[in-house]
């Protein structure tokens, strides 16, 4: 127990919540920027068992803010890289390495196996499939998400608001660290509080992370936080969908040009841009799914679909065309 004296000397701690932390089960969705501080201090923390998914594989343009890998990582599976160094780090940690991508189809299966949810991925669809399936398991969920020199960390679900309460609706743009750009140090900052309150969660601290917002802005230097304990959650609220979850009854609706992708999204869908969606002819009484890369043309073209009458509207976000 040397390993963990300077942390259980905390009456916080104590050898009650080391146990606690042993016998606990995290999920943990992405293994990049945020998921490296994320791995490396819950699994320094003594967390018995981490669930990592993430389908990527490490490239040198990572390394400057995923410092969980080194130059001799560069072409392998992230999560299998991640294994290596987090066992060398820890040999009693038992982690389960998931090299899929987390999607609608999947979600459930993987949160009803674990204690608690870190949101790594820094994805409007992934977070919003994780923040519905917790609300429904009534499991804590800690997401975060980081831009240029700012970001954000907060607690949803479990006994708390989940992450649609405190954002309805998506930004009116989709910019992302690989568009506008990120500081590493300003990801890990974030990475490490997201881990932080993964453990006060697991260790049922009072005051708990659940229901709390953190803030960071690190171009003027400032730090905040707030309670969105009684936010409300949204009435009419849009899904994302995964493409194996699409019936064949279901409308489909490729929102991208030719040139950004040019295949459609499914083998049913068709391509509309989303100027020519409120000419186009749709039928109202039936499932219909839109689709764009990163889920924000989606999102905005389904409200407007709402607002005339549509009932059962979702979202795939398709990522980045081959």
């Amino acid at each position: 127990m040397s390993r963990f004296a300077r942390q259980m000397i905390l009456p916080e701690v104590g050898s009650a919540g080391q146990d606690r932390l042993a016998r606990a089960h995290v999920l943990v969705v992405g293994a990049g920027g945020l998921g490296a501080p994320v791995l490396q201090y819950l699994a320094g923390a003594g967390v018995g068992a981490i669930t990592l998914m993430d389908p990527d594989h490490v490239e040198e343009s990572n390394l400057h803010r995923q410092v969980l890998f080194t130059m001799a990582d560069i072409g392998q599976l992230k999560v299998a890289a991640a294994q290596a160094h987090l066992l060398a780090a820890n040999p009693a940690l038992t982690l389960h390495p998931r090299a899929e991508a987390l999607s609608a189809a999947n979600v459930s299966h993987h949160v009803s196996k674990v204690n608690l949810v870190v949101d790594a991925a820094d994805s409007f669809a992934t977070s919003y499939i994780l923040s519905d399936a917790c609300l429904t398991a009534r499991c804590p969920l800690i997401s975060a998400s980081v831009l240029a020199q700012r970001g954000y960390v907060g607690g949803f679900c479990g006994a708390a608001p989940s992450l649609r309460a405190l954002f309805p609706d998506l930004p009116e743009s989709a910019t992302s660290c690989a568009s506008s750009g990120v500081m590493g140090p300003v990801v890990g900052l974030i990475g490490a509080l997201q881990a932080q309150m993964a453990l006060k969660t697991l260790l049922e601290h009072t005051p708990s992370p659940l229901g709390r917002l953190m803030q960071v802005e690190m171009a003027d230097l400032t730090m905040s936080s707030f309670d969105f304990r009684g936010a409300p959650e949204p009435k009419r609220p849009l899904r994302f969908t995964s493409a194996e979850l699409i019936t064949p009854q279901a409308q489909v609706i490729d929102l991208r040009p030719p040139e950004e992708a040019p295949q459609p999204a499914t083998s049913a869908a068709r391509r509309i841009l989303p100027e020519a969606l409120a000419r186009a002819d749709l039928d109202p009484d039936r499932a219909t799914v839109l689709c764009c890369r990163s889920g924000v043309r989606a999102w905005r073209a389904a409200r407007a679909l709402q607002e005339q009458g549509f009932r059962q509207v979702e979202i795939l976000a398709v990522g980045d065309s081959a």
